[in-house]
């Protein structure tokens, strides 16, 4: 386990892809404003990357045009530990815990062990 917070952990170098929030919504099928709706509801995360950047959200969030299956469940776990979005992300593409990434796992329909993980985080 890396001794960084995670908070101030370097989402460049963590999450392989990003995409605007009008790229999530071409491949969603829904407008920029339901973006923002689903990241207010916490059904999608979004942080700034890197200086200059505005917030984007990590390509792993979508698999087949929708949403990977569980990130909305688990991304509320994480908040009501009270992570923002930024460590909500960090945590999920980190390999501390897991044999993998939770993202990883989400995306290979391996979500519960990643939700488990998540909520004894406060513990």
């Amino acid at each position: 386990m890396t001794d960084v917070p995670l908070a101030e952990r370097d989402l460049s170098a963590l999450v392989p892809e990003w995409l605007t929030w009008a790229e999530v919504a071409d491949l969603l099928g829904v407008t920029p404003g339901k973006v923002r709706t689903m990241i207010k509801d916490h059904e999608l995360a979004a942080a700034v990357s890197e200086p200059g950047a505005g917030p984007r959200v990590p390509a792993d969030f979508i698999q087949d045009g929708l949403v990977v299956k569980g990130l909305p469940g688990l991304l509320t776990v994480l908040h009501d530990q009270n992570f923002d979005d930024r460590e909500c992300i960090a945590w999920l593409f980190t390999d501390d815990d897991l044999p993998g990434r939770p993202i990883d796992a989400l995306r290979e329909n391996r979500g519960r062990e990643a939700k488990r993980r998540a909520q004894v985080l406060g513990f």
